[in-house]
């Protein structure tokens, strides 16, 4: 059964992690999202280790479903080239700072003319306009200067490096394509195609939400360890017995309450929501002595069935492990040409009518392409 997106064409400009992360989750909603791709072209997501028949285990995952096209748009026939494509496509996603396209001759104005119901969806650090725009940066750039690094981590030392690329991926894959579909929602109802510019700074930003709340309206500056949720409570990480981590979240009373009779504290069980630093310095004092007191293994025995909201902290290869990850078809198979498969992350949005499908992992140039 076709996906979703079954009924979109997609051309994809991008590199790295945004854009690219971005057409892999259309292209696993079906839409047909055909790669043009520079030869030669530094991409670091193609070098990256580790690799799996020599490809990059994270470029086979960001390029899978999509079928892959060499095209020189320096040389001549390459500007051509996109100029008739994009007649029969609906989406042009794109990657580059901005005036970058515009130069080599199929920028949005010059696509358009061509295509008036194409949707142009720009995807960069700072956006299309404002002092910024040409300026390079990089995820933690973004999160530095969106102020969401201001309030995470700890007092002591500082914000940490993420693991994950937050400001890509949360804001430039997400953010990009809600805005395209947004925008062929629009255009089912006007025919009218448009411009999206994604921010990824603009995105960030606005991932603040609570605490941009709070600074914006309520005037409370942002600060590490200082609220509810980023440490200034119980609300944290304890470290166990054997150095694992376990996560705290009992944040309802009828949680905390739970929780402080499994550790035998019950007499805490009021302390949780509290506004008094003394009160909650005591409350996560006794929250670590007592999970410190335990392997995790121990704990994550007793929390099985207990409603706390207490979970384990779990490695990537342990959360593929668990039972709901598994029952959700969140680690697939993806296949190579050659009738083997990879393992991969499953798409994360489930439909009941058009369901999601991998169809090959990412390749090359040259490769074989599919049917």
């Amino acid at each position: 059964m076709p996906g979703p997106l079954s009924h979109l064409k997609i051309l994809d400009f991008t590199t790295l992690l945004p854009g690219p992360y971005a057409t892999m989750l259309l292209a696993d909603m079906g839409a047909d999202v055909l790669r043009l791709e520079a030869p030669g072209r530094m991409d670091l997501v193609r070098v990256m280790p580790p690799q799996d028949k020599g490809v990059s285990t994270a470029h086979s995952f960001l390029n899978r479903g999509k079928r892959p096209m060499e095209l020189d748009l320096k040389k001549e026939g390459g500007v051509e080239t996109v100029k008739q494509l994009v007649a029969d496509y609906d989406i042009v996603i794109e990657q580059f700072r901005p005036g970058v396209m515009d130069r080599l001759g199929i920028g949005y104005e010059t696509l358009k003319a061509i295509n008036p119901a194409l949707i142009y969806c720009a995807i960069t650090g700072y956006g299309q306009t404002g002092p910024y725009r040409d300026r390079a940066g990089h995820d933690i750039n973004y999160l530095a200067l969106a102020g969401v690094s201001s309030h995470c981590g700890r007092k002591a030392s500082g914000p940490p490096p993420m693991g994950i690329q937050i400001a890509d991926v949360a804001g430039g894959s997400h953010h990009a394509v809600m805005g395209l579909l947004a925008a062929v929602s629009h255009r089912q109802h006007t025919g009218e195609g448009q411009l999206v510019d994604i921010s990824m700074t603009d995105a960030s930003f606005a991932l603040n939400g609570m605490a941009g709340a709070a600074c914006l309206a309520g005037n409370m500056p942002q600060e590490p360890e200082s609220t509810l949720l980023n440490g200034g409570s119980f609300y944290d990480y304890y470290q166990t017995a054997d150095d694992r981590w376990l996560s705290v979240g009992s944040l309802e009373p009828q949680f905390m309450a739970r929780l402080c009779e499994v550790i035998g504290h019950p007499e805490l069980k009021n302390l949780g929501l509290s506004p008094n630093p003394e009160q909650q310095t005591t409350l996560k004092q006794t929250l670590k002595q007592a999970i410190g007191a335990k392997t995790l293994a121990n704990w994550q025995v007793i929390f099985a069935e207990q409603d706390a909201c207490v979970e384990p902290v779990l490695t990537i290869a342990e959360a593929a492990e668990h039972p709901q990850l598994k029952a959700r078809d969140m680690v697939i198979e993806v296949s190579w040409e050659d009738g083997t498969t990879q393992r991969q992350i499953g798409h994360p949005i489930k439909f009941s009518k058009t369901p999601c499908a991998a169809a090959f992992v990412g390749r090359t140039p040259g490769g074989d392409k599919p049917e």
